[in-house]
């Protein structure tokens, strides 16, 4: 490259910034180019194809689908990463897998009751081959970081795996396969005979990693878990009390790493999620500093080392954090916390609307306001605008640009098409998929732009999200107010509603929740307008945050919520995700509803009350 060419790829960036193009990214992207970014370059591998494509998945069994997404996307925001950084990912092949897993096992994966058994879902809520797919991706992508660590003889993260319960014959917990006993028996298979460690931070004990490697005296097993079980085959297990603190914890983490095997030649490190206060299911009680801080503490111990870093599990709606931590504590040696305030599925809408109807330049999209206009609202005398300003195709292009369609088709549908019509009030769109040969309601919502709280608002009269080819049962109960199970897409349906409100200048989104689920679906941007009713939503959420989502729904239903004592019924008012953040609320009044208000749940037959906990002081 002539000295000319250099300048240019460095000047172009800046001309950029003075055509208003995304200023903060392109400027990241010149302090790279300017080698002036202090960073250890680790690489990161991960594909849109990470999320299990689960439509009950958050709802049944408390995970957030999205986390790697949301790694992905923060990292590459804020340039924690570069795209050279983030890789591709490769298929396991079913001759690796068959190292460690017995025919029963593998051929078993190939049925959806099996699946359906192991993700703790309901059967008809399993697209095996989709399934599968993400499997074989994840376990693929723990051979290639392994092998890639042991050449670079440094870390390398894979956004998926660390599914530590599989043992040989056996699935259990979310975890289809071992992808460390696979990835090890591979490269054993090729020569590769050093001394291995595992260093388990899951917040449960690593029970089928054991079973694999009971036979393998060259692997080193060493874990902290806050659950006591049997069968861990010589794993170096320490088992700490519920609730533990950060510095019990790396007190325990210290000696744990103690007594590792000094100098192993790989080592995989589960960064469990699963570790935070109040995470479901995990019973541990770290801050995320503290997490930051035992990333920090056993990348320290692995300098030199070839490790391959997992984010294990995760139910908290925090666990992505954890897991974007890790890359900061690998990439910079970083404590610096993640804005509470950042929403990663908000600030990527963001991001792909402002680059609707822009042609790529140099690997990065530019917007002018008449691309957008002509992109998605595509006037034509002949069709009915939703809202005086979306056509039908404009719609279909924006839920295909911000990947909606791309998680209908995994799971199962097809041959999409987008109507818009007249409703009373406001105006209807209506998403249709084919499966099978048979055309399906997806999606509809009926909008109307009015006034709420003195202010123009978007308001939605209806939205229902449907998948015709799932059933309700057991693990998929159906809720007050279904038709059919959802699917799986309310928080991008809320963000693409906010994008609308946006783009036509509108102060926000406003719904009226007639059920609780729903209300509690949209609590981390919604906000009843009435600041009473918002302290005693937080107050239910305080006092029976311990029941089961569908329980309380239920308890409304069948009249059997207490609020000081005295029935109560639900209140559907409208709630708003206000589009600025300057709006200001009566925290005063909120703080106060709140604190005088206790909910309990009248038994149901053969149960015993739930009571309502104290609030502590301060």
């Amino acid at each position: 490259m002539g000295i000319s060419d250099q300048i240019r790829d460095m000047v172009e960036p800046l001309l950029d910034v003075v055509s208003a193009r995304s200023p903060r990214r392109v400027l990241g992207d010149l302090v790279d180019r300017l080698g002036l970014r202090t960073r250890n370059e680790v690489p990161v591998v991960y594909d849109p194809a990470y999320r299990l494509p689960f439509a009950s998945f958050e709802a049944t069994a408390g995970v957030e689908p999205r986390r790697a997404d949301f790694v992905a996307w923060y990292l590459l925001e804020k340039h924690i990463i570069s795209a050279t950084d983030l890789r591709a990912p490769r298929r396991a092949i079913y001759a690796d897998l068959a190292r460690v897993h017995s025919p029963a096992l593998l051929e078993s994966l190939g049925k959806r009751e099996a699946l359906a058994s192991i993700y703790a879902v309901d059967v008809s809520d399993v697209p095996v081959d989709e399934t599968l797919n993400t499997v074989r991706l994840a376990c693929g992508v723990t051979l290639d970081a392994a092998r890639l660590a042991l050449r670079t003889l440094g870390p390398a993260v894979n956004l998926l795996g660390g599914f530590h319960h599989a043992a040989p014959s056996r699935a259990a917990g979310m975890c289809p396969v071992n992808d460390m006993a696979v990835a090890v028996a591979a490269l054993r298979s090729e020569g590769f005979s050093g001394q291995v460690v595992i260093i388990d931070l899951d917040a449960h004990p690593p029970d089928g990693t054991a079973e694999c490697f009971k036979d393998d005296e060259s692997a080193w097993i060493g874990s902290l878990s806050g659950s006591k079980w049997d069968g861990l085959f010589g794993a170096d297990e320490t088992v700490l009390p519920e609730g533990c603190s950060d510095e019990r914890y790396l007190r325990e983490l210290g000696s744990m790493l103690g007594r590792m095997p000094g100098r192993p030649a790989l080592a995989f490190v589960i960064a469990g999620g699963d570790v935070l206060a109040r995470a479901r299911f995990g019973k541990l009680g770290l801050t995320l500093d503290g997490a930051r801080r035992r990333d920090l503490k056993v990348a320290e111990a692995l300098a030199g080392v070839p490790s391959v870093w997992l984010p294990g599990g995760g139910y908290h709606h925090d666990a992505w954090k954890i897991l974007a931590g890790t890359v900061l504590a690998l990439t910079r040696q970083s404590r610096e916390p993640i804005p509470e305030s950042y929403d990663p599925l908000r600030a990527r809408y963001t991001q792909i609307w402002e680059s609707f109807g822009h042609e790529k330049r140099e690997h990065e999209l530019s917007f002018t306001a008449d691309d957008l206009e002509e992109s998605l609202r595509l006037r034509g005398p002949e069709r009915h605008l939703l809202l005086g300003h979306y056509t039908a195709e404009g719609i279909e292009f924006a839920l295909h640009h911000c990947g909606i369609l791309a998680h209908l088709q995994r799971l199962g549908y097809g041959h999409f098409k987008v109507e818009v019509d007249e409703a009373s009030p406001g105006d209807r769109m209506r998403l249709f998929g084919e499966s099978e040969g048979v055309k399906h309601l997806l999606l509809e919502c009926v909008l109307e732009r009015k006034k709420a709280a003195g202010v123009d608002v978007l308001y939605v009269h209806w939205l229902t999200l449907r998948n015709p080819k799932a059933a309700f049962s057991g693990r998929r109960p159906q809720l007050p107010g279904q038709e059919l199970p959802g699917l799986g897409l309310a928080r991008e349906s809320g963000e693409m509603l906010a994008r609308i409100a946006r783009e036509l200048g509108l102060a926000g989104v406003v719904f009226r929740p007639a059920w609780f689920h729903m209300a509690y679906s949209a609590r981390y941007h919604f906000r009843y307008l009435d600041p009473r009713r918002q302290g005693r939503f937080e107050a239910m959420q305080r006092d029976l945050g311990i029941v089961p989502l569908r329980e309380v729904t239920l308890a409304f239903a069948q009249g059997r919520v207490r609020l000081n004592g005295q029935p109560h019924t639900w209140e559907p008012d409208e709630m708003i995700y206000w589009l600025s953040r300057h709006r200001r609320e009566d925290r005063r009044t909120v703080e106060a509803e709140r604190a005088r208000s206790h909910f309990t749940l009248a038994p149901a037959p053969g149960r015993a009350a739930v009571p309502a906990p104290v609030e502590p002081k301060g």
